[in-house]
């Protein structure tokens, strides 16, 4: 990791150039259709690829097949994976930590993405989970007042306890609410404050002198929940490895925490990356919550998921449907067939669609079609399980407590 800082400079130069990919923990953009080249960045990046070495090594150790993201690719890159598998061999503790910047009262379908897949870790590891709502992040970097930042905040916190997450295991802060009241938080974040240069954090993050201080500072408020300690009345002083499910874009705040973590005495936090889920209009940017059209919204109606997918979702079908039936239609870049990938689990079923639709069988409407009633269902659901949580299930799992996690031997 000593050798991040001139990997990121140079990582900042190539995303400068219009013909590349920009993926940052803010911009992410694509000169392709086709959306972002991920294997490019995991070579930009020095991650691992998920292959199927390590996905067959999960299998053998939980004993159950990955789940259908981690099977696609969605899931598709990783930091010392291996690492966290041997301390489910060794019957030894980790700990899972991800996260939300609030930037709108409503999450949308893609931001349910890593928290599924964080809740399925959840369960079967049976580990103790910490989600950070960085209201701070956002009032730094969005026009938007504190007291909306904060606002926002509880209102993501209610969509994502709606996602099913066991309160015994899991605790949820904001960090205008929860910094102040934990200095051991507070101590981690300004040791790893210390030992962070401005040149570094300025390599890494593309940080420029018109940059307000805060936004400087910010990176290692993000990074002390990867360190044990930061929640004693979860671990005690017990030094616990933790695994970070997240987006790639996210990659660079827990490459500088990688590299301070030894230093500090800790693991170095292992990370598993998704890929991110295209905006209706395109792969050539990912869906946005400050787009209201590029988006499917946890609060829409079935209504308005219908008409935004019928008018919004980008086709790889041809022009007429004669041509169409002729030529078939190009899964890579139609938005409705990506969207699938992430939210049909029924492999088969999907593997025919894209037969289907590949070799013209199947119309772009009757696609369209089909990814309208995979999402409305799901989104009902999850609006149902929202209307239930009261302030008191919010209080809950927002307090600092004893979590359930198995002790080291």
């Amino acid at each position: 990791m000593a050798d991040v800082t001139q990997t990121a400079l140079e990582d900042l130069k190539i995303d400068s150039d219009p013909r590349e990919d920009v993926v940052n923990p803010w911009t992410v953009t694509s000169s392709s259709q086709g959306g972002v080249d991920y294997e490019k960045l995991i070579e930009r990046f020095g991650s691992s690829k998920i292959d199927s070495e390590l996905l067959d090594r999960w299998e053998r150790i939980t004993g159950k097949p990955p789940h259908h993201l981690l099977r696609r690719g969605i899931f598709f890159s990783h930091r010392d994976v291996h690492l966290i598998l041997n301390a489910v061999e060794q019957g030894k503790p980790f700990y899972l930590y991800t996260g939300r910047g609030p930037s709108s009262d409503s999450m949308h379908v893609g931001h349910l993405v890593p928290f599924i897949f964080t809740k399925w870790l959840q369960e079967l590891f049976d580990v103790p989970l910490v989600i950070q709502l960085t209201d701070d992040e956002k009032f730094l970097w969005k026009d938007l007042t504190l007291e909306n930042t904060q606002r926002m905040a509880y209102e993501n916190v209610k969509d994502i306890i709606a996602c099913g997450f066991d309160k015994d295991k899991t605790f949820i802060f904001t960090d205008f609410d929860f910094i102040g009241k934990c200095p051991e938080l507070y101590q981690n974040i300004v040791r790893i404050q210390k030992c962070v240069t401005f040149n570094q954090v300025r390599g890494i993050f593309g940080f420029g002198d018109s940059d307000v201080i805060g936004k400087i500072a910010f990176p290692a408020i993000q990074a002390a929940p990867a360190l044990s300690s930061s929640f004693p009345f979860i671990f005690g002083k017990n030094k616990i490895p933790v695994l970070i499910p997240c987006a790639i874009d996210q990659d660079p705040y827990f490459r500088m925490t990688r590299d301070v973590a030894p230093r500090l005495g800790f693991h170095k936090p292992a990370l598993i990356h998704s890929t991110f889920i295209p905006s209706l209009q395109g792969a050539n940017t990912k869906m946005s919550a400050s787009e209201v059209n590029s988006a499917l919204f946890l609060t829409d109606t079935p209504k308005q998921i219908k008409t935004k997918i019928n008018k919004y979702a980008f086709s790889g079908g041809q022009a007429s449907i004669e041509e169409h039936r002729r030529l078939g239609g190009n899964c890579s870049v139609d938005i409705s067939y990506q969207y699938l990938r992430f939210f049909l689990e029924d492999d088969d079923k999907l593997e025919k669609i894209r037969k289907d639709y590949t070799s013209g069988e199947m119309l772009t409407g009757q696609l369209k079609q089909t990814l309208i009633e995979v999402l409305q269902p799901i989104v009902a659901a999850h609006q149902q399980r929202r209307a239930a949580i009261t302030d008191e299930i919010l209080r809950e799992f927002m307090t600092p407590r004893e979590l359930k996690f198995k002790s080291s031997s």
